[in-house]
């Protein structure tokens, strides 16, 4: 019996969030720094100044059914990494700038993202064969696909207009 292909894309979803969730460790593999992801954490900035993190945010996106999965994660100090996310292999690492780690806190802190939740649109994918992009976020996993038609939630729209033009992750297809 085969799956419809929205079943099949759920379970997918469903499928990589318990990966991400299960076994993302911070930078460097060797564990957790003790703290939940999306909590506050005191973090040494410039000149000393602490920097309070609030949100931690994971992009996963795959390019069909069959494309690599790429995921980007950014940390709330900036700090990114992103695994296979010119669909080649390669893992890189970076940080955002002060300004754009900043921007990026307030939109996860946006209260609407809440609304953009794939559970609270009733997501369905609707696309075969496109780029589909999901933020995992603190308020829940928001999906979007670079389909004709497709509008994506404007809040999470804005975050993964931040991510994709300050790091390697893609926002269309090539």
């Amino acid at each position: 019996m085969a799956l419809p292909w929205s079943r099949l894309a759920s379970l997918s979803a469903a499928a990589l969030l318990a990966v991400v969730l299960s076994g993302c460790a911070p930078f460097g593999g060797e564990g957790g720094s003790g703290t939940q992801p999306g909590s506050a954490v005191a973090e040494p900035g410039a000149n000393g100044a602490a920097i309070t993190g609030k949100n931690r945010v994971s992009l996963l996106q795959n390019e069909g059914t069959d494309g690599p999965l790429r995921t980007l994660t950014v940390e709330p100090d900036g700090r990114w990494e992103c695994i296979n996310c010119a669909g080649d292999g390669v893992t890189s690492t970076g940080a955002l700038s002060e300004e754009h780690r900043e921007r990026l806190q307030k939109m996860l802190a946006n209260p609407s993202l809440a609304n953009e939740t794939d559970e609270a649109r009733g997501y369905k994918v609707a696309c075969i064969g496109a780029l589909t992009s999901s933020l995992l976020t603190s308020a829940g996993l928001i999906t979007s696909q670079d389909c004709p038609g497709e509008i994506r939630p404007p809040a999470a729209e804005e975050i993964l207009l931040l991510l994709t033009q300050n790091t390697p992750a893609e926002l269309t297809s090539r």
